[in-house]
C-alpha cells in the first residue's frame, strides 16, 4: 500500500482556480471517458447541483465532472463554465443532437471571508477545468478551500482558517483517493484523535471544544452560524455499480465523523461524491474502509496545509 499524489490517479484530471483576494474558488475533478458515480448528502443545509440524476434508478449512468466550489448557492454557476469547456472538447452524454457534459457539484459557504460579493462564476469554473488538463491543483488556500474556515459555532470571531486537502493510496492496480474542502461548523481532529483546529477561546489563543460548548446550550433556542459545509469527492478505479457508488458515499461519511466533531449539523451541507473509472475488481467492503480513511486524511490535510489569511489563524500558526 503506497501513498500517491492525488494528481497521479489514472483516468482523472484535477484542477483548481481561485480569486485569492476575494477568498473563493473552484475545484473540479474531470473524467473524460465518464465515471460511474454516486452521492450522499448528510448535512441539513446543502447547496448542490445535479445530485438527483445520481440516484441509481435514474437514466444517466456516468458523469463527466464533479465541481466543488465556494460562494454558497451562487457558486453553483461555476458548473456551467465547466460544462462549456467540456462541450468544446467533445466530452459529454450523447443525446443525439449533441453532447451534454454531466457536471455534478456542491458549494460551501465562504461569503463571510474576503469579499462576499465575489463568487465562483462561469469564468472561474472554466479556468478550473482548463487547469485540470494542465495539472494545476494545490492543497490549502486554493480552489474550493480558498475561503474555507472551521469552528464557527460562536460565529466568525472565533473561527480558524481551513482549506482543501487530498489523500490517495495505491494497492496493486487499485487506486483510491479523496479531495475535501473543509468548511465545518465543528472542530477538526487528526488520526490520533487530537484536536488540531476549531473554535478558539475568546482571546483567540487556544482551542476549545465545540461539542462541550454546544451541550451547554441544550435548553437554548437560537440561530447558529449557518455558513458551513464540508464537500468531498472520492476517486477510484474500483469496479462499482451506480448503487455501490451511492453506498460508498454513505459509508465514507464515517470519515467525516472521525475527523469533524460535531458533524452533519442543521447548518452544514456535508456532501460526498464518488467517481470511479471501474477498471479493477475490488472487494467492496475493503474499498469502503480505504475510502473512509482517505476522506479523514484529506480533511486533516485541509487544515494542516492551510495558511493564516483574511484575519483567520491557521493550525500551523496556533502556538
Amino acid at each position: 500500500m503506497n501513498h500517491i499524489n492525488i494528481k497521479d490517479m489514472k483516468g482523472f484530471q484535477i484542477g483548481s482556480a481561485e480569486n485569492a483576494e476575494a477568498a473563493t474558488g473552484v475545484t473540479v475533478i474531470i473524467s473524460e471517458k465518464g465515471a460511474t458515480a454516486g452521492v450522499d448528502v448528510r448535512g441539513g443545509g446543502p447547496a448542490t447541483r445535479e445530485t438527483d440524476l445520481l440516484k441509481p434508478e435514474n437514466m444517466v449512468q456516468e458523469i463527466n465532472a464533479v465541481a466543488l466550489s465556494g460562494g454558497s448557492a451562487f457558486g453553483l454557476e461555476a458548473g456551467c463554465g465547466i460544462m462549456d469547456f467540456l462541450e468544446e472538447k467533445g466530452i459529454g452524454f450523447d443525446v443525439g443532437v449533441g453532447l451534454v457534459p454531466i457536471v455534478c457539484g456542491a458549494s460551501l459557504f465562504d461569503l463571510v471571508v474576503g469579499d462576499g460579493k465575489v463568487r465562483p462564476d462561469k469564468e472561474m469554473g472554466r479556468r478550473a477545468a482548463e487547469n485540470a488538463f494542465q495539472g494545476i491543483f494545490a492543497e490549502g488556500n486554493h480552489g474550493a478551500g480558498t475561503g474555507a474556515s472551521v469552528g464557527k459555532y460562536r460565529g466568525p470571531g472565533r473561527m480558524m482558517k481551513s482549506g482543501q486537502g487530498a489523500s490517495a493510496i495505491e494497492v496493486g492496480e487499485l487506486q483510491v483517493g479523496a479531495i475535501s474542502a473543509v468548511n465545518a461548523l465543528g472542530d477538526v481532529f487528526d488520526g490520533l484523535g487530537k484536536q488540531i483546529a476549531g473554535i478558539l477561546s475568546e482571546d483567540g489563543t487556544t482551542l476549545q471544544s465545540t461539542s462541550e460548548i454546544i451541550k451547554e446550550d441544550i435548553t437554548r433556542q437560537f440561530d447558529i452560524f449557518k455558513g458551513n459545509t464540508t464537500i468531498s469527492c472520492i476517486l477510484t478505479n474500483g469496479k462499482l455499480t451506480k448503487a455501490q457508488c451511492t453506498k460508498l458515499a454513505s459509508i465514507a461519511h464515517d470519515g467525516y465523523a472521525r475527523a469533524i466533531k460535531p458533524v452533519h449539523s442543521t447548518a452544514d451541507g456535508d456532501t460526498i461524491f464518488v467517481m470511479t473509472t471501474g477498471e479493477v475488481e475490488v472487494n467492496f467492503d475493503a474499498l469502503a474502509v480505504l475510502a473512509t480513511e482517505q476522506i479523514a486524511n484529506a480533511i486533516e490535510r485541509a487544515v494542516l496545509q492551510a495558511e493564516s489569511a483574511y484575519g483567520l489563524k491557521a493550525a500551523k500558526d496556533l502556538k
